[in-house]
């Protein structure tokens, strides 16, 4: 949220055409088959590599102009400004589970809705076991939050 606690009335309409424009380039570079992206994972088909890295570079473009020349985001009114995060034990874990997960299924977040898009109905399956996994990661970090609270430094 903004700092003053109100978006460009732009938002919400950008946002759904962002990801509209998302959804299709997925879809049209085949990146919302898993078929595809299975093909890529085992390096079989690496045309993928060209589609990441070709988003990558418009979306690193983009950003590296927008930060020189704003001052502020132009939707949400925040501040640009550098992620503070370490990189720590819960990167490489749960990178490596995502790994797997996206090795068995083909599927990655995004992906998966555009898959919805061109029909791939069965991958409602996976959006729920997307879903499945993240509650469940979530659940696990509340309890071991609270676990830890309750444990007291003896003497």
């Amino acid at each position: 949220m903004s700092a003053n606690g109100t978006r460009h009335p732009l938002f919400v309409p950008l946002i759904a055409v962002g990801g509209s424009l998302f959804g299709f380039g997925l879809a049209y570079s085949g990146m919302a088959r898993p078929e595809i992206v299975l093909d890529f994972l085992q390096l079989e088909d690496l045309g993928l590599l060209f589609v990441m890295g070709g988003a990558a570079a418009v979306t690193g473009t983009v950003i590296t102009l927008a930060t020189r020349h704003l001052d502020r985001a132009p939707l949400t009114g925040d501040p640009y400004g550098k992620r503070e995060r370490s990189f720590d034990r819960s990167v490489l874990l749960g990178g490596a589970v995502f790994g797997v997960g996206w090795g068995i299924s083909g599927l990655c977040p995004g992906s998966a809705y555009a898959s919805l898009g061109i029909g791939n109905y069965p991958i409602l399956l996976g959006i729920a076991g997307m879903f499945l996994g993240a509650y469940a990661q979530g659940y696990w970090r509340a309890y071991r939050q609270e676990t830890d609270r309750t444990v007291t430094p003896s003497d």
